[in-house]
């Protein structure tokens, strides 16, 4: 039997409460049914985050993949779509899939070599711009959500989020990004988005240094790709050269990409917000410097 990580185990009945627990609880059942329905041979222990299981696994031809499962809900259930698309090129190659489950068959990569390791920062901002400026040339399938209706949510959502700001200077900055969202999302894009490239979804292999796992995607603008290579491994200092490294290596329009940067800081306020925390100082931080 499959065992389960107490800390996912954890993190299921947390953020979905008797939903994750019952899909917790058919875990070790589905994992099961994979591994003989794929010809799949068990190879270590299972590995997890706080979205998914992953099991190491090898193929009946000898080579080494993982079984990534994980409940199936608006941001994932595009990710097998995008990562067909990728078909492997700057991304985890996409072996397998059951719809009925949204379980999936993915290339074994490199856990130990993560961007979260890597010595230097300026680098993995680099290295995760230069994934952004490929991935992202990539047009989006038709079928994935696309980035529209989620901007025209995010503006109808702050009127009332922002009585339950204290800060002046914070309502007028989630203001700010509100009326910059409304600039741009008449004309969301239509690229294929990762939209959560931070530096733990990236990993080396073999057949490439570094390649991106974990997808959320949209169809949309690639300034809405750029807040996570901002936020993670967090420098004060670092903010501007962060954001001209990463506008300049994707090519992008500066006052566009700054909206939608914008629009990606709204969410993540937003979500904390109404989920009755205070706005972190460092949203607050890398909106104000972005807004200029």
């Amino acid at each position: 039997m499959t065992e389960i990580p107490e800390t996912f185990a954890a993190a299921q009945a947390k953020y979905h409460g008797e939903t994750g627990r019952a899909f917790v609880a058919r875990l070790p059942a589905l994992v099961a049914d994979f591994l003989d329905r794929w010809s799949l041979r068990p190879d270590g222990r299972p590995m997890s985050g706080m979205a998914a299981l992953v099991v190491p696994v090898v193929r009946a031809d000898g080579t080494d993949a993982v079984l990534k499962l994980q409940p199936v809900d608006e941001e994932t259930e595009g990710e097998p779509l995008a990562l067909r698309t990728w078909d492997g090129d700057g991304a985890v190659r996409l072996l397998d899939h059951d719809p009925a489950t949204g379980t999936m068959l993915l290339e074994r990569l490199d856990p130990a070599r993560t961007l979260a390791h890597h010595p230097d920062t300026h680098e993995a901002v680099l290295i995760v711009a230069r994934l952004l400026s490929h991935l992202t040339a990539t047009p989006a399938p038709d079928a994935l959500r696309s980035l529209g209706p989620l901007a025209t949510t995010l503006v109808d959502r702050t009127p009332e989020a922002l009585p339950h700001v204290p800060d002046p200077a914070t309502r007028r900055l989630l203001a700010d990004c509100a009326a910059a969202v409304r600039e741009v999302m008449d004309t969301p894009g239509d690229r294929l988005l990762h939209w959560d490239l931070h530096y733990g979804n990236v990993l080396g292999a073999d057949r490439a240094p570094w390649l991106a796992i974990d997808p959320k995607p949209l169809s949309g603008d690639p300034g809405f790709d750029l807040l996570p290579a901002l936020t993670n491994r967090y420098d004060p200092t670092d903010i501007d050269w962060r954001f001209d490294a990463l506008t300049d290596t994707l090519a992008l329009d500066r006052d566009r990409a700054r909206a939608w940067t914008l629009a990606r800081v709204l969410q993540n306020c937003l979500w904390q917000i109404e989920a009755g925390r205070g706005v972190g100082a460092e949203l607050v931080e890398i909106g104000g410097r972005v807004r200029g």
